[in-house]
């Protein structure tokens, strides 16, 4: 399902609405405490009525070329917009699955009405290792759904993360992907050559980049 030219359009489009910032000097520090160059914050799409659409072009066009499929769920909290618009571009019923249970009420971990023969898209922002998709798959298996695929908007290519979805047995797409943004990057003059070997040698290894940088300071 990879489409280049959708992949070299979208890291276009995220980088013209600072979605990405790349930072190998002065790296970001993600809550497990690995520093970062690169901080992807597809949240900013919302704000961006033509970016918006744009990314729900693209989230229709890999839907269609999916088997049949009859639900979209969106990952809270980030996936659940984007889910929202695609269900209703398709005019499909939507549901959204908590990273937890509900404390209170019926302690709901998957909000919505979800029908016995559901044939369910998972709809995600952003895949780094894939913990909070796969838990998300998991807790929809467990409620009797057949899941048929997860789209993102992006992912860092992570083998961890291609390891995950294999075992869980659920197909993995995105829109764009971390080697074609700093393609992209570099094209648009976004990074110098040594911003790339450094954007490079951490996406090979992210925690020896980590390791190195906090060892350097």
């Amino acid at each position: 399902m990879y489409n280049k030219e959708i992949a070299v359009k979208v890291a276009k489009c995220l980088l013209q609405i600072n979605a990405v910032k790349l930072s190998p000097q002065n790296p970001f520090t993600w809550a497990s405490g690995l520093k970062s160059p690169i901080y992807c914050d597809n949240r900013l799409i919302l704000s961006y009525p033509a970016a918006r659409k744009f990314i729900i072009d693209c989230f229709r066009i890999k839907a269609l070329s999916l088997p049949e499929i009859n639900y979209l769920a969106g990952v809270a909290t980030a996936g659940i917009p984007h889910a929202t618009l695609l269900a209703e571009r398709l005019n499909l019923p939507m549901i959204y699955v908590r990273s937890k249970a509900k404390g209170h009420g019926r302690q709901n971990r998957i909000e919505g009405r979800l029908e016995e023969n559901a044939k369910v898209l998972v709809i995600e922002d952003l895949i780094s290792t894939g913990g909070s998709s796969i838990s998300a798959i998991e807790s929809l298996k467990e409620a009797g759904a057949e899941v048929i695929a997860t789209l993102a908007i992006f992912t860092y290519g992570f083998e961890q993360a291609s390891e995950a979805f294999r075992q869980a047995d659920c197909q993995l797409d995105t829109l764009s992907d971390y080697n074609t943004l700093i393609e992209e990057a570099e094209k648009a003059e976004y990074i110098n050559q040594q911003d790339l070997v450094s954007l490079k040698k951490w996406r090979e290894n992210p925690k020896a980049w980590s390791d190195q940088f906090n060892a350097n300071q």
